[in-house]
């Protein structure tokens, strides 16, 4: 009997789970740690990153990769960015079921090579490299298992494996959108992270409003900007990838990003912060590959840049503000 094979046991992996199983699916949700797969399994719940959801018995947690991907008829990544490339070699060694799509829901830009994910899994995974698809878009994984409304993106360059995988993952609480722009999907969903970090920074600050605003707008604009030099659509930037995903992660408290920023802002070291969250804020690690990206390209991307000052180079918070406001006098477009 097919299966879909999920691959990460964090919130976002588990509510997906939920999701498809939902839909009458058999699911397998990989994690690394055979304690805390194990835990699931027993108690049919993820207490460490999303308690309280009760996981019907179609959903089978395990640590063994070759169980999870062997025989899938769909494998759905949704792991940190910085371990894409480790896993995706081992899936390949496994193998992936052939016709079986690849979707990868997580959201980074590689530290170092500065590739996007499509293009790491392109490289890692080329057997499947036309049936490759990135699920982005507002979603917070509390939310989406409660059964809140909520509307996501399914990109692939193939228009019909997206068609067919909105199908697969839409429901009456979960409406997908299908795209072909992969590359505005992907800078979306990465630099919103980096944004959402300044946004925090600005609240916990207590800057107001205003400046929260500014800082969504003017972050908006210059992921408009990257996307585009990577050869990504605008519209997409204005859509759910883009400044939906970038609202929900700059204003919800939830957000693993804006929280990194506002606790900052409130004069919490880095180090402090991080040691304290149980999840990864890939806004951490995209600031260095955004920043590193905008010079390589040569992309004006100034609130990014300050946030790789603040968070790599031990800039104060408030200089990174003041700095932001002085900058030369420019055309807004």
């Amino acid at each position: 009997m097919s299966h879909a094979a999920v691959i990460g046991a964090g919130s976002w992996g588990t509510a997906l789970s939920r999701v498809l199983a939902d839909k009458g699916e058999t699911v397998r949700l990989w994690g690394r740690d055979p304690g805390h797969t194990d835990e699931i399994e027993r108690t049919r719940q993820n207490a460490r990153y999303l308690p309280g959801v009760e996981l019907p018995e179609s959903v089978e947690a395990t640590s063994d990769l070759d169980r999870a991907v062997r025989g899938a008829d769909l494998v759905l990544l949704v792991i940190p960015t910085h371990t894409i490339r480790e896993v995706a070699r081992k899936i390949r060694t496994i193998g992936v079921a052939p016709g079986a799509p690849v979707v990868c829901a997580s959201k980074g830009i590689e530290n170092d090579t500065l590739m996007l994910i499509s293009e790491v899994l392109a490289q890692e995974l080329p057997e499947a490299a036309d049936r490759l698809a990135y699920l982005s878009g507002p979603s917070f994984a509390k939310e989406v298992v409660r059964g809140l409304p909520a509307a996501v993106v399914m990109a692939s360059n193939d228009g019909a494996l997206a068609d067919v995988l909105q199908r697969r993952f839409s429901s009456e609480r979960l409406r997908c959108y299908a795209n072909t722009d992969v590359v505005g999907v992907e800078m979306g969903g990465a630099l919103k992270n980096v944004i959402a970090i300044a946004a925090g920074a600005v609240d916990g600050l207590e800057l107001g409003h205003n400046a929260r605003a500014a800082v969504i707008t003017r972050g908006l604009a210059e992921i408009a900007r990257a996307a585009m030099v990577k050869g990504g659509s605008a519209l997409t930037i204005a859509g759910l990838a883009g400044l939906g995903d970038l609202v929900l992660t700059c204003t919800g408290e939830a957000s693993r990003n804006r929280t990194v920023g506002y606790e900052m802002g409130r004069g919490r070291t880095l180090d402090d912060v991080l040691g304290s969250m149980n999840q990864v804020a890939e806004g951490v690690r995209t600031a260095k590959s955004a920043r590193d990206l905008s010079i390589k390209l040569g992309i004006d991307m100034p609130i990014s840049t300050e946030v790789y000052r603040v968070l790599y180079e031990n800039k104060p918070v408030k200089q990174a503000v003041y700095d932001l406001m002085t900058r030369t006098l420019v055309r807004e477009w």
